[in-house]
């Protein structure tokens, strides 16, 4: 019997790597209804309520089948009324936009204000859109934007979106943050992140943390029957139980994760590494002449975009290729107006695995023919 392969090191926004330990959590097999299988859904739910800093009297967690994707359609379709509903995009990337098309979809009227790729929501500006635009009943951001790998100000578009409209829903789809960067939930009433991206479990749910007193009055307005809110919440907290088949191997995974996530000292030791992981990343890259997107001031240490090099002899598809034959797996851009690739540094990532990488980017420029370093798209 042939030896197992060793995994490949995820250097993308998700998946991502994950522990072994993480993985052979999933070696189990457990019954929905079984009651160890409730017990750890119900510890899940407190888990990440306390992850999040916020009161279970106010707030509640509700897991959701499928990716993250699948949380924040769960999202609009349970929030937004069926009459009246109006929902403002605030977008910077291709993961704001794609809210917008959820509600394009769902034939709920919504409009996105748009700011450039590369920079972030600003607040400035949404408080002069706000001035003269007061009517919408939602308003949605991505905390960080990683088709770019912007971090956009949340806490304090959140305070200028409830000055503005207080009693709207203020929406944060914090995917790839929640669990190492720190949320501000004075004024989110909703939040979605995913079990398999900074808690660092594996794919297979998404997490929604809603206020209670912005997610109850909803019952009725769901445009799904599996992607109910409300009702899902309801099941979860009278039979401990999902409504629908539930992932019972990635929710176990999912409880070693929030574990691991402890022992590391939190969110505040996570993000420590994850820090650490990108300022060693972007000395690497800057060594071998690559140059990144996104200034400094807005980048978010979890995913860097680096335009191409200008050099003839780079093709992207067999940069990707050597590099993934020697185990390594970067991402593909993301953005409209700028050739680029995208390095991940979050996961089971660590500085000697960044090392690596760099080891591997640079041999395969050379045997592509490239001069080290590289040629840059944009000066420093």
């Amino acid at each position: 019997m042939a030896a197992p392969r060793p995994d490949k090191k995820l250097f993308t926004p998700g998946p991502l790597s994950s522990s072994r330990t993480v993985k052979e959590a999933m070696l189990f097999d457990l019954g929905s209804r079984d009651a160890g299988f409730i017990d750890t859904v119900k510890t899940i739910r407190t888990e990440v309520l306390k992850l999040a800093g916020v009161d279970a009297s106010e707030f509640t967690t509700i897991p959701m089948q499928g990716s993250g994707t699948f949380a924040i359609e769960a999202t609009i379709s349970t929030s937004v009324p069926r009459s009246g509903g109006k929902v403002l995009v605030l977008e910077n990337g291709a993961y704001g936009k794609r809210i917008k098309k959820i509600c394009d979809v769902l034939q709920i009227y919504a409009k996105a204000l748009s700011f450039p790729e590369n920079q972030i929501v600003d607040p400035a500006e949404v408080d002069a859109f706000l001035e003269k635009n007061s009517d919408w009943t939602h308003v949605c951001m991505v905390h960080c934007e990683t088709s770019a790998g912007v971090l956009n100000p949340h806490a304090e578009v959140g305070r200028i979106v409830k000055k503005h409209l207080p009693s709207s829903v203020f929406f944060v789809d914090a995917m790839s943050s929640f669990g190492a960067i720190p949320l501000d939930f004075s004024n989110i009433d909703y939040m979605v992140s995913s079990s398999n991206k900074c808690i660092q479990g594996v794919p297979g749910f998404g997490i929604v943390i809603a206020r209670l007193s912005k997610l109850l009055p909803c019952a009725g307005w769901a445009r799904s029957l599996s992607l109910d809110l409300v009702d899902q919440a309801r099941n979860l907290d009278m039979t401990g139980q999902f409504r629908f088949t539930p992932p019972t191997h990635t929710m176990l995974a999912f409880r070693q994760a929030l574990r691991e996530l402890e022992e590391e000292g939190g969110p505040a030791g996570r993000l420590q590494r994850y820090q650490k992981n990108h300022a060693l990343l972007r000395e690497h890259m800057r060594r071998l002449g690559f140059r990144e997107l996104v200034a400094a001031e807005h980048q978010a240490p979890i995913i860097t975009t680096y335009y191409y090099p200008k050099d003839d002899q780079f093709d992207f598809e067999k940069f990707y290729q050597q590099l993934s034959d020697k185990d390594q797996v970067i991402y593909p851009g993301k953005v409209t107006e700028a050739d680029c690739f995208r390095i991940g540094n979050i996961g089971h990532i660590f500085p000697e695995d960044i090392d690596r990488l760099a080891e591997c980017i640079e041999q395969v420029c050379k045997d592509m023919g490239m001069s080290i370093p590289v040629k840059s798209t944009r000066l420093p």
